[in-house]
């Protein structure tokens, strides 16, 4: 409360002082409108400056300082080559203001790259924390699932999309398919849906790589510069980042690590909705999307019936067979079920 009445008050301050000294040559009341105006736009500044880090005002300062310096040679140039004039004191205004801006942009973006605590000084109790950088693949972009980890809180630091990944998002969203189309606009929601996550920090990064031609290979790139970690969905992806020593963070095989465990003697419930390919099957499916195949269980469609293991546990396969009670429990010859448990029908 106390810092919006100094604001208040500077803009009336420089309202006041306006009405009285008439800097712009017009009526009082004009003059203090546009003082006002002038001393609201720089409470908005200086608002906007709150949320920048330490570092990047540094970055900035020292940006725009070269940039001066750079429009001053420019301008030695320009008042030794143009007859004096408007055109060379337009030119002169242009090439400092030009300067100035770039050398602030460009000194913002890299600000943070500077290391404050290898000053010293007041900037030695700044602890130069490594930041996480975490790269997004088009895939996971679409998939969706990486903007409900990330609402739930486990998912934070500062997330990047590259542009070479937004424009083959915008690609996908312009496609002349009708199914592919409405896949890159619901990727382009789900970035809208991560900046809106408060424990987020959604960077977009320019960084590009020419001689690199396949996105994939320029996420592994860029994961190397940032030294971040590629977040996918692609399994060939995931194995040639790995092959290079990039860590990879697979939306996937995280899925399969939150699959429920089911142990011996543990009662799950079920329903049977439909038949299964081998003879006398009936199929169910659980929460998570696992496929349940019981043997004998073909009456029970259309019914909820209890189940429960009978050796082994149950965690990453997508498929598990129940076999019925009193039957040896087989496991049936295609290769999909190699990694299936046995359960009994209860």
């Amino acid at each position: 409360m106390d810092l919006i009445f100094v604001r208040l008050l500077f803009v009336i301050v420089v309202a006041v002082t306006c009405f009285v000294i008439e800097p712009f040559g017009q009526t009082r009341n004009i003059d203090a409108g546009v003082g006002a105006l002038i001393g609201a736009a720089i409470v908005l500044f200086e608002w906007k400056l709150r949320t920048v880090s330490l570092k990047r005002l540094i970055g900035a300062a020292i940006g725009s300082f070269l940039g001066i310096c750079g429009a001053y040679l420019f301008a030695l140039v320009i008042r030794n080559s143009i007859p004096e004039g408007h055109t060379q004191s337009f030119l002169q205004i242009l090439v400092m203001l030009l300067m100035a801006y770039v050398g602030l942009a460009v000194g913002a973006n890299k600000g943070d790259l500077l290391n404050l605590a290898a000053l010293g000084g007041i900037f030695g109790g700044e602890k130069q924390g490594k930041k996480s950088y975490k790269i997004l693949d088009t895939s996971v972009i679409i998939d969706g699932r990486i903007a409900d980890i990330a609402e739930t809180g486990f998912l934070d630091g500062i997330i990047v999309t590259p542009q070479f990944v937004l424009r083959e998002l915008q690609l996908v969203a312009d496609s002349a398919d009708s199914l592919k189309r409405n896949r890159g606009r619901r990727g382009l929601d789900i970035l809208q849906r991560l900046q809106k996550v408060a424990t987020l920090q959604i960077q977009i990064v320019e960084d590009d790589f020419p001689a690199v031609r396949e996105v994939d290979l320029k996420l592994i790139e860029l994961a190397k510069v940032y030294e971040g970690k590629i977040i996918t969905n692609d399994f060939n992806l995931n194995k040639v980042a790995q092959l290079q020593g990039v860590q990879v963070l697979n939306i996937n095989e995280l899925a399969n690590s939150l699959k429920p465990i089911v142990l011996p003697g543990e009662t799950m419930r079920v329903f049977i909705l439909k038949e299964g390919k081998e003879y006398n099957q009936g199929v169910a499916y659980l929460d998570d999307g696992t496929m349940v195949v019981v043997d004998n269980a073909r009456k029970m469609i259309g019914k909820t019936i209890d189940v429960s293991p009978a050796e082994g546990e149950f965690k990453s396969a997508n498929t598990v067979a129940l076999p019925s009670s009193g039957c040896p429990a087989r496991r049936p010859p295609d290769s999909r079920w190699t990694a299936a448990l046995r359960y009994w029908l209860i």
